[in-house]
């Protein structure tokens, strides 16, 4: 059985606390590899070593940061079949779903190789009699990322990419259910000429957390994952007087109106509300078409295509829709969410409970869910699922579709289908979400722009990528200068000492 360290000062190295977690085969259900898991004592020393080898980097100019970044996309691109099959071996999900995973943090990678442009600062010529004034974008130091197991690879990118490329030095504690892939992009960065010590990615739970957290040295801490824990992670690194950005959960509503084209929104609805087993932070999991009619046109539109999805495992190919969930847990978890629908009154129309795939038994396989007539006080509404069940809100309304989103405790992204331009211009400006699609179900932001959530998707005052990252993982100097005026009478020019 394999062993899965930490990266420590360019090298893969064992674990020295003697903790390790089972990383499973999720469509196996078997233990494939056991995880080191950090405590703070291995943690402390991981800081300390980037903490020596972050002044050197931060005081590379930025184009050479970049040249670094450019070499990790070519890297990136020449391993990305490798880098795919790791994750689905891990995580479950399909390869081309893999692929994209790999495809979204390599965007941000792209977005980074700018970063001379990005850091720049502002001038003012002539600010007062003989003063100009100009700012400057330094790097905090020592940085850290938390990251989940639904992306292994994009995630750790859209963190330590824009950290690095500042000149940060930082510090990766993925997910402990897959951390191959994030050990295996730090071997691709010291390949690009990234120096030792500038990455370390060190495996851990909840001990190797809480020492982030603590560490005076580490100045800011990114994290992505459920919102209890965002609020945790928030709460005590805000209180250490650390600069934290904290993503949650969400639960994304696409409004569904009478002029929508049905067979375009059917379609978007199985692949955001099923992709990737639904597993994902901008999947959407409530349908609410407004009116009794749209919502019927909507689920006759929704059954068959739902009835024909292929669920298998990764190695199955490009037939398989999606794969397993990531653990048993996982899986019981949905599960008993789906029976909390059932016997809370909502109308199972799909039922995916007695799923089961010969010669994968074990494996952590959930049958895709279709639920109808859900009610805002049901369990399954007001729960992030994070599973292959869909949630069908029938709304009298536009303004109660409406008030159905902006009402609900999540605010990551949201979606409305209409031909109407009108409706779609006004949906996008009132409501109270951080991401919004009009035809399209899942609203992410290419790596140029930023990503985020509102209300209790979200913490913090700055996004993930795009311009905010850099805002983020930078501190702004401003100097005032003031060079007194030596020039006598015919123009001839001398120094003059200052008073």
């Amino acid at each position: 059985m394999d062993s899965i360290g930490h990266y420590i000062n360019g090298a893969r190295v064992a674990g020295t606390s003697g903790r390790t977690a089972d990383v499973f085969n999720p469509a196996t259900g078997e233990v494939q590899a056991q995880v080191a898991l950090a405590g703070k004592a291995e943690l402390d020393r991981a800081v300390a070593d980037a903490a020596a080898a972050q002044p050197a980097w931060g005081a590379t100019n930025p184009q050479k940061r970049a040249r670094v970044m450019m070499e990790f996309v070519r890297l990136l691109n020449r391993d990305m079949d490798k880098l795919a099959e790791a994750l689905s071996r891990e995580h479950g999900k399909t390869l081309p779903d893999a692929k994209g995973d790999v495809q979204r943090g390599l965007e941000v990678v792209e977005f980074c190789i700018g970063a001379p442009h990005l850091l720049k600062g502002e001038f003012t010529d002539s600010a007062g009699p003989g003063i100009d004034m100009y700012s400057m974008r330094q790097p905090l130091g020592v940085v850290a990322g938390i990251t989940p197991f639904n992306f292994p690879a994009m995630i750790p990118m859209w963190k330590m990419a824009p950290a690095l490329a500042c000149g940060n030095a930082f510090i990766l504690k993925p997910s402990e259910r897959d951390p191959s892939v994030p050990l295996m992009l730090a071997e691709l960065l010291s390949e690009a000429g990234l120096p030792d010590g500038v990455l370390q990615v060190v495996n851990g739970d909840k001990e190797a957390v809480d020492a982030i957290l603590d560490n005076e040295t580490i100045q800011a801490v990114g994290f992505v994952g459920s919102t209890p824990i965002a609020a945790y992670i928030y709460a005590r690194g805000c209180a250490n007087g650390k600069r934290v950005q904290c993503f949650g959960g969400a639960k994304n509503h696409m409004i569904v109106m009478p002029d929508a084209d049905m067979d375009q929104a059917a379609d978007a609805l199985i692949g955001a509300g099923y992709g990737a087993a639904g597993e994902r932070c901008m999947a959407i999991s409530v349908a609410v078409p407004v009116g009794d009619e749209t919502a019927d046109r909507l689920i006759e539109k929704l059954v068959p295509r739902i009835e024909k999805l292929k669920v298998g495992p990764y190695t199955a190919g490009a037939d398989v829709d999606y794969g397993p969930v990531v653990t048993a847990a996982a899986k019981e978890k949905i599960l008993g969410l789906v029976q909390s629908g059932i016997d809370q009154g909502a109308e199972l129309v799909v039922d995916g409970r007695d799923f089961s795939l010969q010669g994968y038994e074990d494996g952590f396989f959930v049958g895709p869910h279709l639920f109808d007539r859900v009610t805002p006080e049901m369990d399954i509404y007001r729960q992030e699922i994070f599973g292959p069940v869909l949630s069908c809100v029938r709304a009298p309304s536009y303004d109660a579709a409406l008030a159905l989103a902006m009402d609900h405790e999540y605010g990551n992204g949201t979606a409305i289908f209409t031909r109407d331009g009108d409706a779609a211009r006004d949906f996008a400006s009132r409501i109270n979400i951080g991401m919004v699609g009009i035809n399209v179900p899942i609203p992410v932001p290419l790596a140029y722009h930023t990503f985020g959530g509102w209300k209790k998707s979200g913490f913090g005052d700055l996004n993930q990528h795009g311009p905010d990252a850099f805002r983020f993982y930078t501190r702004t100097k401003t100097v005032t200068a003031r060079w007194p005026s030596g020039l006598k009478d015919g123009g001839e020019f001398h120094f003059k000492a200052m008073d």
